[in-house]
């Protein structure tokens, strides 16, 4: 790879890394639906089996005989078994009912612990985020610094051109001058920290930098996310606590974060609370429009009505953590309910892999539970 395309390529990822989204934000974190299909046993199974696999497992068992079915559920009856006693609890099942229709969760963790766990140790510790994570910034400051006529490429011209400088710079040029600046404490010796910041302040500190984005703050933030889900603190991340530390919303330990960084986004004025307008703002941006769309208006009644519980005209924490971690209806408890009540044949209020398997039908699908739709995706191949 040239310079020139290793520069391009530098580009590109501070671009993708940088972009923000511009759709309306939705800070409520509710569970997922266990499926779009209506729960009526009497028409089909098609809810049951979205709920217990997944909708996207759910469409393989479809292609499935029905032995090969009944082979792969209880292969997965035996790892809902958690205790191995051989029984399958209405507890055991809704946990792997959240773990199914979280899947994606799990996946998204073991996509970007490969790209985190630099040394492959099995561990991530907080140095290997940092710099997997925003190791580029000092990278890009110095091609911003490069590249003199800010076309977003640094010619071979200009980087012949900041060689020569740095070579001035550091051997020959004024060295008392640069003495001054970098021995910010004045003890007669210049310190790595001191000659960092002297270098990278004015971009990691700068509170309005041109991309709207502080480099600092963001790695701050992050850190302290690190710590909090680094429950031995260690600053080395497990792949439990890794996961924490990117879906924090998933874990009861790490919710005050999620509400915390929340009121931060929000709370505008720093006073502790989210009031209406930075409610509003946080959602809608009027750009000059007089007039409110429908939503907006409906917005406003929700803070009122429901937001504000004490009708004090802000959020405090509590408030803002009822608002985006509701405590849902568990859908998933539930559907294990069900799914227990309707195979437990000797009606201990457990299921063994028979039981399961016996009832397939409820749990996946198959050819022949679905044979129209088999034959039409058939056709298709």
């Amino acid at each position: 790879m040239t310079i020139q395309q290793f520069l391009v390529y530098l580009s590109l990822c501070a671009v993708c890394v940088l972009t923000k989204p511009t759709d309306k934000k939705d800070r409520v974190h509710h569970d997922p639906q266990l499926s779009d299909k209506v729960h009526d046993d009497a028409q089909n199974f098609e809810y049951d089996h979205d709920a217990f696999l997944g909708a996207d497992e759910a469409k393989t068992f479809d292609q499935l005989t029905p032995e090969e079915s009944k082979e792969r559920l209880g292969k997965i009856v035996s790892k809902i078994d958690e205790d191995k006693d051989g029984f399958v609890t209405v507890e055991e099942l809704r946990d792997w009912i959240k773990f199914a229709q979280k899947r994606w969760i799990y996946e998204d963790v073991e996509r970007q612990w490969k790209g985190h766990d630099l040394n492959e140790d099995g561990l991530i510790s907080w140095e290997e985020y940092k710099n997997a994570t925003y190791g580029y910034i000092l990278g890009r400051m110095i091609v911003d610094k490069i590249d003199t006529d800010k076309d977003g490429f640094v010619t071979e011209g200009e980087l012949k051109a900041w060689i020569k400088k740095a070579q001035k710079k550091y051997v020959y040029d004024n060295v008392e001058r640069q003495w001054q600046e970098f021995d910010m404490n004045q003890d007669g010796l210049i310190s790595w920290d001191e000659y960092r910041n002297v270098t990278y302040g004015t971009y990691l500190d700068d509170p309005d930098p041109d991309d709207g984005f502080n480099y600092k703050q963001m790695m701050m933030r992050d850190e302290r996310r690190f710590k909090m889900a680094d429950k031995d603190g260690d600053l080395i991340a497990t792949k439990e606590e890794f996961t924490a530390f990117l879906h924090p919303e998933e874990y009861d330990y790490m919710k005050d974060i999620v509400v915390q960084e929340t009121m931060e986004d929000i709370d505008k004025n720093r006073d502790g609370v989210i009031d209406l307008e930075e409610y509003i703002g946080d959602m809608y941006s009027h750009d000059g429009d007089a007039d409110e769309p429908e939503w907006v208006k409906t917005e406003r009644e929700q803070f009122v009505e429901f937001r504000d519980k004490n009708r004090d005209g802000k959020m405090d924490k509590e408030e803002t953590k009822d608002w985006i971690l509701p405590s849902d209806y568990d859908h998933a408890e539930a559907e294990a309910r069900h799914l227990v009540y309707e195979s437990d044949q000797n009606k201990d209020g457990k299921l063994t892999k028979e039981e399961i398997v016996d009832k397939y039908d409820l749990f996946v699908g198959s050819q022949a539970t679905d044979f129209g739709e088999a034959l039409v995706r058939h056709d298709e191949f």
